[in-house]
């Protein structure tokens, strides 16, 4: 991993620029580089990250967390944080109920 600081960040924008600690270009980072964070970034902080090349080929953070900020997503939890996904599971356990409620009203 990377160290660098939080140089700029635009809250409204969700986005912002690492300045490496080994010295070089800022590095842009989005706030998606910091999925399940426990708080949202703030200019200053010190940042962890990978660099990638995003698909204009320019170089971006990924995998990035914020030293001392708890990550409170595990991979269940990120399941559940996808919409597809939550509309998925109640799709599934209205599926179950229907098909339940069929079988025992058959049953009786």
């Amino acid at each position: 991993m990377i160290k660098g600081m939080l140089k700029t960040w635009k809250e409204d924008r969700g986005f912002g620029f690492i300045s490496p600690d080994d010295g070089g270009k800022d590095i842009f980072i989005h706030i998606s580089a910091l999925n399940g964070s426990s708080r949202r970034p703030v200019a200053g902080d010190v940042i962890y990250y990978q660099v990638a090349k995003d698909n204009r080929g320019k170089f971006k953070a990924v995998n990035a967390s914020i030293e001392g900020v708890e990550i409170l997503e595990d991979k269940v939890a990120g399941f559940f944080n996808s919409r597809k996904n939550i509309l998925l599971t109640a799709l599934g356990l209205a599926i179950v109920v229907v098909v339940c409620s069929i079988i025992y009203l058959y049953t009786i």
